[in-house]
């Protein structure tokens, strides 16, 4: 079985859109997901710097249209009709939903705009950010962690949990980290998936019900639980959720494997789901879609599995 895994927010990276606007078709795509997000997103994915991309407001809508551009190629080759299902981290999970035929495009879009400028203003209002704690014990970290205020955000699986909250608890924690733990600041502008998006959350959960949700036709799972979805707007007020909700990806890869995973395929811009499944899904075989070059090896591995 092939999963999809669509990418969260600090995968993105100065240019990285550059090699799917080779194309006069993307070229169009980009321009109408950029009328419905608001925003010049050929120039952010182009010529625009790490500082400015770092902007939720900007880099949310940003990397879910990069996975929508790559979604499109590969289903001009029927592969979405020939995978075993999708799954995103975060913002991904946008992704995901208009993969899965929850959301269509435009809406997803226009969600995703939205999605990124409430949690903006929940960001600006108190400095607050986050940090990977890499290795040590989960129970000793999360302990840790909360000793300080801060909360668990991200449980990554493979030893990886992102804490998040106040600026300078982090700074403590990364001054005294737990055994056998290192801690890395993350490059993002806020305390996500925390309480501190509750702001966020409840402008969402009254502006959700804009969006038409319809039921999946691609078998899709939720970070909330790690569990498969199968009512659409079940999954549209999971996406709500999860912006003050922990983001559970140690348990969506779990389901992967008790599934019978045999290879991931990341969407643009890839990278950091496939460094998760190396340690949490070991020997499971990867394909990373950064440009539309590396279509062809994820359509080989959709064929090898079928």
């Amino acid at each position: 079985m092939i999963v999809i895994v669509c990418p969260g927010q600090g995968s993105q990276k100065p240019g990285f859109l550059a090699p799917w606007l080779d194309s006069d078709e993307n070229k169009a795509l980009l321009a109408d997901y950029s009328d419905a997000a608001g925003l010049d997103l050929a120039a952010h994915g182009t010529t625009s710097d790490a500082e400015t991309i770092k902007d939720t407001a900007i880099a949310q809508p940003l990397i879910v249209a990069a996975g929508l551009l790559a979604l499109r190629a590969l289903d001009k080759h029927g592969a979405l009709d020939r995978v075993g299902g999708i799954a995103g981290h975060s913002v991904g999970e946008i992704t995901a939903a208009a993969g899965a035929g929850i959301l269509d495009v435009g809406d997803a879009m226009d969600f995703v705009s939205q999605r990124a400028v409430a949690m903006a203003e929940a960001a600006n209002s108190t400095p607050t950010g986050m940090s990977a704690v890499l290795g040590g014990e989960p129970d000793e970290v999360i302990a840790a962690a909360e000793s300080l205020g801060l909360q668990p955000a991200n449980y990554n699986g493979g030893g990886q949990i992102v804490v998040a909250g106040d600026l300078h608890a982090l700074a403590r924690l990364a001054d005294e980290p737990p055994a056998k733990a290192r801690v890395m600041p993350l490059k993002v502008a806020g305390a996500f998936h925390t309480r501190y998006m509750e702001p966020a959350r409840e402008f969402l959960a009254a502006a959700a019900s804009l969006f038409t949700a319809s039921d999946p036709k691609l078998r899709i799972w939720t970070n909330s639980d790690g569990t498969v979805v199968s009512d659409g707007e079940r999954f549209r007020d999971l996406l709500v959720k999860q912006v003050a909700s922990p983001v559970r990806w140690d348990l969506c890869m779990q389901s992967f494997a008790e599934n019978g995973v045999t290879g991931l395929i990341e969407l643009a811009p890839a990278g950091a789901l496939i460094g998760l499944a190396r340690r949490g899904l070991k020997g499971v075989p990867t394909v990373a879609v950064n440009t539309p070059d590396d279509i062809p090896a994820a359509l080989q591995m959709i064929d090898a599995a079928a």
